[in-house]
């Protein structure tokens, strides 16, 4: 018998708190960085939220391929997009949604030092205890590890989860059960229903 993995779906309501609380951090240590850099493709919104919350218009990215859709990962974490922004001699906030093993937020580190920043501080949504990597600001530790899914990759995700079904699902509402089952999945049946009808117009 297969031990359950465990996921939780994250809302935008909680996406939205959970970068003020990142803000509101951030603030009272008197960081004022003067580039925040999104570690794509996972930090491009919470980096978009923490430049609104803290007034700053100085926002890039880099983009590295490590965890895939349904917790699927590479075995490296690699740069896909390199930085394409003068960051020499200036403050640094590095932002990514979750620190899961601490592999990508390490490589993005290493690459964006190379372009001499002042000064590189990192910041998530979402800290897991599993992670070796060390991070200066984050909202909430995830002490049980668990899949987290972000809005922005609800479908991505769940699609992948519904293709490691076993057995596989006789219709929607079978599927709705066996993602509960297997995954602690609870979707409603109007998001899967949109993800089946995206399905079809893609066939």
């Amino acid at each position: 018998m297969t031990t359950k993995m465990h996921c939780q779906l994250i809302s935008w309501t909680e996406v939205q708190h959970l970068c003020m609380q990142l803000a509101k951090q951030i603030m009272a240590s008197d960081y004022r960085p003067e580039v925040i850099v999104a570690i794509g493709r996972g930090g491009y919104v919470p980096a978009r939220l923490l430049c609104d919350y803290l007034d700053s218009m100085a926002l890039t990215s880099i983009k590295i391929e490590h965890y895939l859709a349904g917790s699927n990962k590479t075995e490296q974490a690699v740069i896909k997009y390199p930085l394409c922004a003068d960051i020499e001699n200036k403050r640094v906030l590095l932002v990514d949604d979750v620190n899961d093993s601490g592999d990508t937020l390490e490589v993005a580190v290493e690459h964006l030092q190379r372009f001499k920043p002042a000064r590189i501080l990192t910041a998530v949504m979402h800290l897991k205890t599993t992670s070796h990597y060390p991070i200066d600001f984050h909202a909430r530790k995830i002490i049980k590890w668990r899949w987290l899914i972000y809005p922005w990759a609800i479908f991505e995700d769940i699609s992948a989860f519904l293709q490691r079904l076993s057995p596989p699902p006789l219709d929607m509402e079978d599927a709705r059960h066996k993602l509960h089952e297997q995954f602690d999945i609870e979707i409603s049946a109007r998001q899967l229903k949109e993800l089946y009808r995206l399905w079809n117009q893609a066939d």
